[in-house]
């Protein structure tokens, strides 16, 4: 599997001090120009691929592998907004969607967004996967919730400052919270932007749980939706409290 994923303005501009330019567009064109390559190389098909943003032409005898014998990699796309969504739907074998997402969000924006990409390409939800790292608050005593909780509620709040993430804050009538916690990422103030998070954000966006409460918990909210999960605990913690909860979903 291949996993891609535009990244925001800022560090594509600040941080990779590379140019910024349509990247749902030039995330499509990108998809389509590997799986010409990828044609070249596996079924010797001519390499002409001339878009928009990218052109390749030129796929010569000493530079081309043989054809793999496992065939071309599935790619699964990184996607908050609903065009990257539905770019992922139309190119993609599969999405990321990101922790800084609610069931809700999912369900009424990025869902319909995937479906307007399948059908662009025909395709339907059974040629596609939906995978997602998925806040989990948990511990075994006080001391150990209190610590999962303030990870997870700076996490949080480190994603609700970016620009680009704030139609999920909307959709839940949360969207003034952005540009708060936003002035408070430019002073640098990570612990007080945390304290932000209330509850009622930390629960929309995370599942709050004893160990063994997740697995049912993360069921409710997401099966059917998420095919496949993984857990965005940003604190250190026992791990076969993890195995435990594994199990309890495979046996789902």
């Amino acid at each position: 599997m291949l996993g891609l994923g535009s990244q925001i303005k800022p560090h594509i501009e600040k941080r990779f001090s590379m140019p910024w330019s349509h990247p749902a567009r030039r995330m499509r064109e990108y998809i389509l120009a590997l799986r010409a390559i990828w044609s070249a190389w596996n079924e010797q098909t001519p390499l002409k691929f001339e878009g928009e943003f990218y052109r390749h032409t030129l796929m010569t005898p000493f530079f081309a592998p043989p054809p793999n014998p496992f065939g071309a990699p599935k790619v699964f796309l990184a996607a908050v907004g609903e065009k990257m969504s539905e770019v992922a739907g139309e190119v993609a074998d599969g999405i990321i969607i990101h922790g800084f997402t609610t069931e809700r969000y999912v369900k009424e924006v990025t869902l319909p967004a995937i479906e307007r990409g399948l059908a662009k390409a025909g395709r339907s939800r059974a040629d596609f996967e939906i995978s997602g790292p998925l806040f989990v608050v948990t511990g075994t005593n006080e001391e150990e919730f209190k610590t999962a909780r303030q990870a997870v509620q700076q996490q949080i709040a480190f994603y609700g400052s970016t620009p680009a993430y704030r139609p999920v804050l909307e959709l839940h009538g949360w969207g003034d919270l952005q540009p708060e916690l936003n002035s408070l990422s430019k002073q640098g103030e990570w612990v007080k932007m945390g304290e932000l998070i209330d509850d009622d954000v930390l629960n929309a966006f995370a599942v709050v749980s004893e160990p063994d409460g997740i697995a049912p918990e993360l069921i409710r909210r997401y099966s059917g939706v998420v095919d496949r999960c993984s857990f965005y605990a940003p604190y250190r913690s026992d791990p076969d409290r993890w195995s435990a909860t594994i199990r309890m979903l495979q046996d789902a």
